[in-house]
């Protein structure tokens, strides 16, 4: 009991001594049940992080928070999966629940009025394959202080 308490403490201090690089984010597979998670910042016209792995394909729920100024929304798209949230308003968070079930890569981005094309992107790698399958979708998603559609 003594090792587990101290293996448990040691994670928590090793967590706390990760960097904030906003570079790429690898998301480890859960031990039982359940999905995974990213957490998704957005402003203009950044996501944060850029890139992300997870481990095993699967149930990923993404929470996006918009740190921006503007309305920004999420997109996950490729091999065969297209969902996304409503738009999201400044200081709110949306999730959205997507089943990725097959290796292979995705494109993350805001897809309101051209925000991707100025930098609103990331890569999402599923299962450390650059390419692979498509998955099926369910989107679950949840939004507070949301405008509803694309538009301002």
């Amino acid at each position: 009991m003594k090792r587990l308490a101290l293996l448990v403490g040691l994670v928590v201090v090793l967590a706390g001594c990760g960097g904030k690089s906003g570079g790429s984010k690898t998301v480890a597979a859960p031990s039982s049940g359940g999905g995974q998670t990213i957490k998704v910042k957005e402003t203009e016209f950044k996501l944060t992080p850029s890139s992300f792995t997870v481990a095993k394909p699967g149930t990923v729920t993404f929470e996006a928070t918009n740190a921006g100024t503007i309305g920004h929304a999420l997109e996950v798209e490729g091999n065969g999966v297209e969902e996304k949230t409503s738009t999201i308003s400044p200081g709110s968070s949306a999730k959205l629940t997507v089943d990725l079930s097959k290796n292979g890569t995705y494109e993350v981005y805001c897809p309101i009025d051209g925000h991707r094309a100025m930098g609103m992107e990331a890569k999402l790698v599923v299962g450390g394959a650059s390419a692979g399958g498509g998955g099926t979708t369910t989107n679950q998603t949840t939004s507070t202080k949301s405008s509803g559609g694309y538009g301002y």
